[in-house]
């Protein structure tokens, strides 16, 4: 069963007259989960995907992704972050971030997560870094 905390009011909604967001702007969020966020906004938007993807593995060592749509392969953003991090050696994952417009997350991304680190907590925040919800397993 997931567990989801919901952010309705975004992270500065008690700083509203500033810029936009900042890192470790989500109270609550450390800089390396706020890392990981930023991470995968950068990759969303360097590439004008659909998500954006960023996890932290057991050593820190972070992974970024994009959507994946071509003809012959499609990709989450998710699911490529975990495919990088587990290609790359990680044994587990800490923590995972995934920046789109669309609602909840898919089941299967959420899967891909919990492979790797069934306790990981799953950031869903939006185009502009506003944090939506907390998945946990």
């Amino acid at each position: 069963m997931i567990k989801v905390v919901a952010h309705p009011e975004g992270p500065d909604h008690h700083d509203r007259g500033r810029a936009g967001p900042r890192l470790c702007a989500v109270e609550g969020l450390g800089e390396e989960d706020q890392k990981i966020i930023t991470l995968a906004r950068s990759a969303r938007a360097r590439t004008g995907a659909a998500e954006g993807a960023a996890v932290r593995d057991e050593t820190g060592r972070t992974y970024a992704a994009a959507t994946v749509a071509l003809p012959t392969l499609r990709l989450s953003a998710l699911r490529l972050a975990v495919a990088m991090a587990v290609s790359s050696g990680a044994s587990s994952l800490e923590a995972a971030a995934l920046v789109t417009d669309a609602g909840a997350p898919d089941a299967g991304d959420l899967a891909a997560v919990a492979d790797l680190g069934p306790r990981a907590p799953v950031y869903h925040a939006g185009p502009d870094g506003r944090l939506r919800a907390t998945l946990t397993p």
